[in-house]
């Protein structure tokens, strides 16, 4: 029996009732932009999150764009961000004119490190006006230092927060961008984002640049976007927003219950603190360390060989078996071909270049069953432990 990594199929069997009503209404009232539901999904979506407004987009993807152009960033400014991340994250800040300045990531969180960002600041260059930070795998990254170090050096905050819907995360940046995408916490049945600010000129910029910069019909005010969430997606989103809670609260007792299975296994497990709502559950596989002077030479091409495939093998494994799995990310933003010309190279944020070489992500979902989760990790156990003897053996 397979395991898929996320299952969308039994979440809508759990809700369908309330999804098929609320399409209904959407198909039955003929409003489909920019409407009711829309407005009404805005002002609980900004309750839920603590905030006095949410601004609907049509794609995480947008609210990170225009987050950033209604903070007024562009072309000639600079952003210092993760190299760890989707590339969205940095996809936006150059589809403003902006130039990402990238930073190492803290090697327990994955997070940007805040002693990467005041590393980079006391170098002193006079662009860089904001600090995005990212989420990753639904762990929050350090907001209090960040915030305090934004502050000190009068930057803007943007978060990339699309995989960590449900955090209880207490204050926000300037704008916190949420992605709707279906495998996220709170998924639309197609592409959705919004933005989350304190702000009320941040929030009338944005909803002015994704209606193609007009807040009255057939007036424009700026150069803007169709970026509009619909009605059809506000009210799945409504219905979901409901279950949101309970989803995240099952998700941590999943992700609670893999580390219970895989305390003793050979892997980096994910820490789960208050904030934690796992999108994704992300083990890192860990590196098999050198053979010591006394493996003979014949031997270390066979540990080697190991060695360099360890997560391929634990990968594959589980494949084998009917189990989904995925890596977040294969390779850092500032070795990707697109982004050649920032003059990156290899070795500059070592920290993210490991990450990449060990992260594994495992089927997590709410409706994930325990018998599943013990499933999974005693193939993780067999393979691993099979792993640890073949070199002991070896040396």
């Amino acid at each position: 029996m397979s395991i898929e990594l996320t299952n969308l199929k039994l979440q809508y069997q759990g809700i369908k009732k309330e999804i098929d009503a609320a399409v209904q209404r959407v198909l039955t009232g003929a409003e489909f932009i920019l409407g009711e539901e829309l407005e009404e999904f805005e002002k609980e979506l900004a309750d839920y999150c603590g905030a006095k407004y949410a601004v609907g987009v049509a794609s995480g993807t947008d609210a990170l764009v225009i987050a950033l152009a209604s903070l007024g960033i562009g072309k000639g400014d600079a952003i210092i961000t993760t190299p760890f991340t989707f590339i969205a994250t940095a996809e936006a800040i150059v589809r403003v004119g902006a130039e990402p300045i990238f930073v190492d990531v803290h090697p327990q969180t994955l997070n940007i490190d805040p002693l990467k960002i005041e590393g980079c600041l006391k170098k002193a260059r006079q662009n860089i006006k904001a600090v995005f930070p990212v989420h990753l795998y639904g762990q929050m990254a350090d907001m209090p230092r960040i915030m305090e170090i934004a502050q000190r050096y009068n930057l803007k905050v943007v978060e990339d927060a699309a995989q960590a819907m449900g955090a209880k995360a207490g204050a926000i940046g300037d704008a916190r961008c949420l992605s709707f995408f279906p495998t996220k916490n709170l998924g639309a049945y197609g592409d959705g984002g919004a933005i989350i600010t304190e702000s009320s000129e941040v929030a009338r910029r944005a909803k002015a640049l994704r209606n193609h910069g007009s807040l009255n019909k057939y007036h424009y005010s700026v150069s803007g976007f169709n970026s509009r969430l619909d009605n059809l997606q506000a009210a799945i989103l409504r219905v979901k927003l409901r279950h949101l809670d309970e989803w995240v609260k099952r998700r941590r007792a999943n992700a609670a219950y893999y580390n219970q299975l895989l305390e003793d296994s050979d892997l980096i497990l994910p820490t789960i603190d208050k904030t934690s709502v796992f999108n994704y559950y992300t083990v890192r596989v860990r590196p098999v360390k050198s053979p010591d002077t006394s493996v003979g030479e014949a031997a270390k091409p066979l540990f080697n060989k190991v060695e360099n495939n360890q997560r391929d093998r634990l990968q594959k494994a589980l494949r084998e078996e009917g189990v989904a799995t995925a890596i977040y990310y294969p390779l850092s933003l500032h070795l990707q071909e697109v982004y050649r010309d920032l003059g990156y190279k290899q070795g500059d944020f070592p920290v993210a270049e490991q990450a990449q070489e060990e992260v594994l992500s495992l089927p997590m979902y709410a409706e994930l069953k325990k018998e599943e989760i013990e499933r999974i990790s005693k193939i993780i156990k067999q393979v691993t432990n099979h792993q640890k003897t073949t070199m002991v053996r070896k040396g």
